[in-house]
């Protein structure tokens, strides 16, 4: 299949899932739009992983746990090789080694290759074990005969890849491999490509094997100006592993974090030009209170609509990734107080949520301490009885 001038990834990828369908490619699960599609004849293909050579070189082998390579996780095990797989998503860590029952037999190995026996056979690998991968093997919509890759558009290939580059469990000379059919195979336009791309070395398809001789260069690790706050909560392991490059002094700036955080005093001055917001109003409550005395964990949203529901915020937050552990709900003042585990919890979700709406209102977030003492009357100091505190 060729790619049409002008097109985009997304336009390649409907592409190649229409014509699967169409031409009755495509196997279970159908329909393969906005998956890694399954297709007929990839148990064939998978037949070339064992010959490769870098394949018989390997001792540590990731493959995706989508349904095409499924037989590229059987014959990693039936080589008595390691086979780690990635958590679906990600959601509770990187990799999960599979670890079959001693003397597996070849149907037993084969169970343990589906996605049931992922589940029922492995064991976590944390980020401090030190693994080392020899090759990697990713499931694609398309990927060209160069070895540029699109896959179903999430980033998590890409994403699994840039990580594995910042644990150190690989380099750029880790051999990628991908699985696919052959109308799978098109002409990839190089300006689609970013950054972040993975790109293969090895292509199987039911027919062929094609070695790509790829010169571009893989991820280096994660971008994190490309990783949003959404994402750093739906993954906790980005969390683990934002903190180790923080400290190791690298730049691990959010997508979202383009502003920088307002200096406690930076409130009562405004750049030329911009109209200052009027401030929430204060509550009836009167009464001294140093901002001092707000808990350092606690974060300050204001400027919320009149009519908003603290479930509308709630969810909200969530979408953010900066669910808190508690909330403080004063609608009538049009604010509410999150409070957090620690204070770097609490400053990550002020950068988390910056710029966020609801309804026509951007919503004013701030670590409480740096509001004034006005501001915080009757508010985070003296907080409600726990039946008027709605939790998350």
């Amino acid at each position: 299949m060729e790619a049409r001038a002008g097109i985009s990834k997304q336009d390649i990828r409907e592409q190649i899932w229409d014509y699967m369908e169409s031409q009755n490619l495509a196997d279970f699960p159908r329909p393969v739009h906005h998956r890694i599609p399954n297709f007929k004849g990839a148990p064939r293909a998978a037949e070339h992983l064992p010959r490769l050579q870098a394949f018989k070189m390997a001792r540590t082998i990731k493959v995706n746990p989508d349904a095409p390579q499924k037989n590229a996780r059987f014959f990693v095990l039936d080589s008595q090789k390691t086979l780690l797989v990635p958590t679906p998503r990600l959601r509770t860590g990187l990799f999960n080694k599979i670890t079959p029952p001693p003397g597996a037999s070849k149907d037993v190995l084969r169970k343990c290759a589906t996605s049931q026996g992922v589940r029922n056979h492995s064991v976590p690998v944390g980020l401090d074990s030190r693994v080392l991968v020899d090759l990697v093997v990713v499931g694609s919509v398309a990927v060209s005969e160069k070895g540029w890759r699109i896959g179903k558009g999430e980033g998590y290939a890409d994403l699994e890849y840039a990580m594995m580059v910042s644990m150190g469990a690989v380099s750029q000379g880790t051999p990628v491999v991908t699985i696919v059919h052959d109308c799978q195979v098109v002409d990839i336009p190089e300006a689609l490509l970013e950054d972040h791309d993975l790109t293969v070395d090895y292509i199987l398809t039911p027919t062929r094997v094609i070695t790509t001789g790829c010169a571009r260069p893989k991820p280096a690790g994660i971008i994190w100006s490309k990783i949003s706050c959404e994402m750093m909560g739906r993954i906790p392991i980005l969390r683990s592993l934002r903190s180790r490059e923080k400290q190791a002094g690298k730049d691990v700036t959010l997508q979202d974090e383009h502003q920088h955080l307002p200096e406690p005093h930076s409130q009562h001055t405004a750049p030329p030009g911009t109209v200052r917001r009027p401030r929430d109003p204060p509550p009836q409550e009167s009464g001294p209170v140093q901002a001092g005395d707000v808990p350092s964990n606690t974060v300050y949203v204001g400027n919320l609509p009149r009519d908003t529901r603290v479930s509308e915020l709630k969810r909200a937050l969530r979408g953010r990734g900066a669910a808190p552990l508690r909330l403080t709900w004063q609608g009538l003042q049009h604010r509410a107080f999150l409070h957090y585990q620690d204070p770097a919890a609490a400053q990550q979700a002020v950068s988390c949520l910056q710029g966020l709406h609801l309804g026509a209102n951007t919503l004013s977030v701030a670590l409480a301490r740096q509001q004034t003492a006005s501001d915080l009357v009757g508010s985070c100091a003296r907080e409600p009885h726990p039946d008027h505190c709605p939790t998350i």
